[in-house]
Formats: C-alpha cells, structure tokens, sequence
C-alpha cells in the first residue's frame, strides 16, 4: 500500500513538502513515525519522541495508534500552525 505524507509549516522547512511511502501491511501513524525518525537527520530532528507533532489521516486530525490500512494521505504539523 502507497501513501503520500505531507510536511507542513516548520516541517516542511526541514523535510519538503513531502514524499511516497510504501507499505507492505497497516501500521499506525506511530509506527510510521518511528520508521521516518530512523532515518536520521533532519527526519531525527524534527520528528523524535521529545518532539510535539500533530498527525492527520485523510484530513482528520488523530492520535498517533490510529491506523493507516488503505491508501492515504498522512500529514504531519506542528500543534500551533498560522494563517
């Protein structure tokens, strides 16, 4: 399964806009996250466990164990976005 990820406001200063991710199973955002944080840099900045990060599937904002299980949008902001 292929979802896209979207980097907003600070986060998408320091990793784009985004990219594609292959799934080979469902995972959770979490788990996601975790495997996005493995790849260091500036990934391991801006996205480790000491890291306040918000996360939405498809446009709704959720926790990080809702779980990604069809092809999606996943998108990553910071708790307080502007305008």
């Amino acid at each position: 399964m292929r979802i896209r990820i979207r980097y907003f406001a600070s986060l998408r200063e320091a990793l784009g806009p985004g990219e594609e991710l292959e799934l080979e199973t469902s995972a959770t955002i979490g788990a996601v996250r975790t495997a996005l944080v493995q790849r260091g840099g500036a990934y391991a900045q801006v996205l480790g466990p000491s890291r306040a990060v918000r996360c939405a599937w498809n446009r709704l904002v959720v926790g990080e164990e809702a779980t990604v299980d069809q092809d999606g949008e996943l998108a990553f902001f910071p708790p307080v976005t502007g305008g």
